[in-house]
């Protein structure tokens, strides 16, 4: 086996660890939409890192949280957007204050 084969397999197991855990602290309900999980689609109910460390795994389950496959994605892409671009939310910006067509008639009027 590779070098890359044993990393990914190593993270696989230690994922498989931790979601277990949190299988077994947390009822199957998406902490996001509430929409509730049973055992034959319990394979999109995912683990999410709060602070977005996968490495910080305390035994209390206290930095994961279960999202459904869609609001982890939905978690993800909002933090990638605050990397990004320093937030979420639009940024406002100063009203215009030039008229370009403010003399327009004057011109148009004018003498040739």
């Amino acid at each position: 086996m590779s070098k890359t084969s044993n990393g990914a397999q190593a993270y696989q197991q230690q994922e498989q660890g931790y979601r277990d855990k949190a299988l077994k602290l947390y009822p199957w309900v998406c902490g996001r939409c509430a929409r509730e999980f049973v055992y034959s689609n319990l394979r999109e109910l995912t683990v999410h890192h709060i602070d977005h460390n996968h490495s910080n795994n305390p035994a209390d389950g206290s930095n994961w949280e279960l999202l459904c496959i869609y609001c982890h994605d939905n978690e993800h892409n909002k933090y990638h957007e605050y990397v990004m671009y320093g937030g979420t939310s639009e940024q406002k910006t100063a009203a215009a204050t030039h008229n370009p067509f403010a003399d327009l008639k004057a011109l148009l009027n004018k003498p040739k």
